[in-house]
């Protein structure tokens, strides 16, 4: 029983170790967000351009891009305040595949900006590609 425990063990280290799990959540998330008419077709371009920029050096591929961004935050700013709950910043980046299960955000009191989820958005994916 001790071999099944530590296989296990060492399946969700090295899950976490290169960030898989937020890599798939982060897929599955894109591939709902746009839902192309050939999802797999889909999948593989986006992880062939992941690898392209890899091996090049080039910038990382941005799949959700500014306007994609503001369209988001726009659907959940509903009485057009320029600002959402920390609620639903949550729930947004949970959506995204951004925010892991057992990660906890810190809530300041404050509204968050279009500018603030733009960032934050922003910055989780790159750690993501970067670990893949």
């Amino acid at each position: 029983m001790q071999a099944r425990g530590s296989r296990e063990q060492e399946a969700r280290d090295y899950l976490e170790e290169h960030r898989i799990m937020e890599l798939l959540n982060y897929l599955t998330s894109t591939l709902l967000f746009f839902r192309p008419e050939k999802p797999r077709e889909y999948l593989i371009s986006v992880l062939e351009r992941l690898r392209i920029a890899k091996m090049t050096g080039l910038a990382f591929p941005f799949f959700m891009d500014h306007s994609n961004i503001v369209s988001m935050f726009e659907m959940m700013d509903t009485s057009n305040k320029g600002t959402i709950s920390f609620v639903q910043y949550r729930e947004a980046l949970k959506t995204l595949g951004l925010l892991t299960a057992d990660e906890v955000l810190k809530d300041d009191g404050h509204a968050v900006t279009l500018d603030k989820f733009r960032r934050e958005v922003n910055k989780r994916m790159e750690e993501i590609w970067a670990a893949f």
